[in-house]
């Protein structure tokens, strides 16, 4: 079905520009004349330590430079958009995210290098990375902490018009949605754009226009580089997610100093909810050229003086957590099998990949409601996690074409040892789609038709997705790869 119009300018765009700043920035661009060219800069070698903090994951980005950063830690991604998202994505950036060891590969000194480039033709590539696991989340009466420590591109002044560097995290439930934002949350930990002395914290949330984070904008606050520009060193920028204190906050920090901070009471609890209670939260790097961000403080950008080739280098990210029980008992087995289930091609279920689609056979007019059908079967196993007392949650995107009444319909099936039996059993009202092509949205808002069995902890076990046609004379599409998602309930 149509989507309707394109939102404002979304992700990672939309950013606190008080009449204030503008005046401050625009002094820095009139007064930043010269282009400063820096080489790789040192890594620090591995992560450091954080007396306190229990380290949940982490890359140092060792390796032979133009190599591509970890496959098991990093998801890369190329185009203009999320297949089947906004344009440009979502924010105005003009650039082609590319896979090319010239746009994004380790540097052989410890970093992760970003390189925005621009052809003969004026055309600009660059790189953008996004963590495999999205479910780094704060603890129950804990702290979460994220935190890279990053060169950004070394250009100024005219010559940097356009560049946008940025660390940040997106909530769980946008992958395989992307409309959902700015509900599910987004934490920018650092941007910049335009070669400024200046890092950007950022928080997105509730409802866009509008609501209580002042979307497209967002609640940020900004502040220069301690010591020496954000451009010619690397800083430590850092954010933490604390349950532990009342009411719960967000702190963002560069070099150890805290420079802006929201509460829950000040965006409403309901707001707060919304971005806090998913699965958790994915985290992403990249360098974007031009969008609403750099074209409200130098646009529009990039312009003829822009130059290429500056990278951002990164040298670790990493996400520790602390408080609120975060080191399980010694006898639990590590969790295992990801708890955000995307039906791939294939029929394995798991970490995103490709976009793609699968045929659902024609109920031939008739009705097989709560019983599958010739369904698409996607398995996800072993799976070791813990049951969180939650429910099963998905979005699917289903498509019927032009076919009239048509109605697709899930089971979700939890094998809790992998012994073949199957000991919950989630059977869901199917959905019926309009007449009209495009995907829509098929999520558990349809409301089970039945439950067998109980939930219990997994060890060792199987989860099984089947989506096939209930009602209708005709075939139907259902999206894979990173289209459709089920997120199970454990942690």
């Amino acid at each position: 079905m149509s989507r309707g119009p394109t939102p404002a300018p979304r992700r990672t765009g939309r950013h606190p520009v008080t009449t204030v700043w503008i005046a401050t920035l625009a002094l820095a661009l009139t007064s930043a004349l010269a282009l400063a060219v820096g080489g790789a800069g040192p890594a620090r070698g591995a992560v450091p330590p954080a007396p306190g903090w229990n380290l949940q994951w982490s890359d140092d980005f060792d390796g032979a430079a133009r190599t591509a950063p970890s496959s098991a830690n990093w998801q890369v991604d190329t185009g203009h958009a999320y297949p089947g998202g906004p344009a440009n994505w979502g924010t105005g950036e003009i650039q082609n995210y590319t896979s090319s060891p010239d746009n994004l590969s380790l540097d052989g000194s410890g970093n992760l290098r970003i390189t925005p480039l621009r052809d003969g033709a004026g055309n600009w590539t660059s790189g953008r990375v996004e963590t495999r696991r999205s479910d780094f989340k704060a603890p129950a009466g804990g702290t979460l902490r994220i935190e890279s420590r990053i060169q950004m591109p070394n250009v100024t002044g005219q010559a940097a018009l356009g560049y946008w560097p940025a660390f940040w995290a997106l909530g769980a439930p946008y992958r395989g949605n992307y409309w959902n934002w700015p509900a599910i949350g987004e934490f920018d930990i650092m941007e910049n754009v335009n070669g400024i002395d200046s890092v950007w914290g950022v928080l997105h949330c509730g409802v866009n226009p509008g609501g209580p984070c002042g979307e497209t904008t967002g609640i940020g606050a900004n502040r220069a580089c301690p010591g020496s520009t954000c451009q010619s060193a690397f800083h430590t920028y850092r954010f933490e997610w604390d349950r532990s204190a009342s009411p719960n906050e967000l702190r963002w920090y560069v070099d150890g100093q805290l420079f802006h901070r929201v509460d829950e009471n000040r965006v409403g609890a309901s707001a707060w909810a919304d971005m806090t209670s998913h699965a958790g939260y994915f985290v992403l790097l990249n360098v974007a050229i031009g969008g609403a961000f750099p074209d409200a403080l130098g646009g529009p950008t990039p312009t003829a003086a822009t130059v290429p080739g500056r990278p951002m280098l990164v040298d670790y990210v990493a996400v520790w957590t602390r408080g609120g029980g975060t080191t399980p008992p010694p006898t639990d087995p590590p969790p295992s099998g990801s708890a955000q289930l995307y039906l791939r091609t294939g029929g394995g279920a798991g970490d995103a990949d490709a976009a793609g689609t699968a045929t659902l056979a024609s109920a031939g007019g008739a009705n097989h409601d709560g019983t599958p059908a010739s369904p698409q079967v996607y398995t996800s196993g072993p799976v070791t996690r813990a049951y969180n007392g939650g429910t099963t949650r998905f979005d699917l995107f289903v498509d019927a074409g032009t076919v009239v009444a048509n109605g697709q319909q899930v089971r979700v099936s939890y094998d809790r040892t992998g012994d073949g039996t199957w000991d919950r059993t989630e059977t869901y009202r199917y959905f019926a789609t309009d007449p009209v092509p495009g995907f829509e949205h098929y999520t558990e808002g349809a409301g089970l038709v039945s439950a067998t069995g109980s939930h219990g902890d997994l060890r060792g076990g199987k989860v099984r997705v089947e989506v096939w046609n209930a009602i209708g004379n005709g075939p139907s599409t259902l999206g894979t790869g990173n289209c459709s998602v089920v997120r199970i309930p454990f942690s």
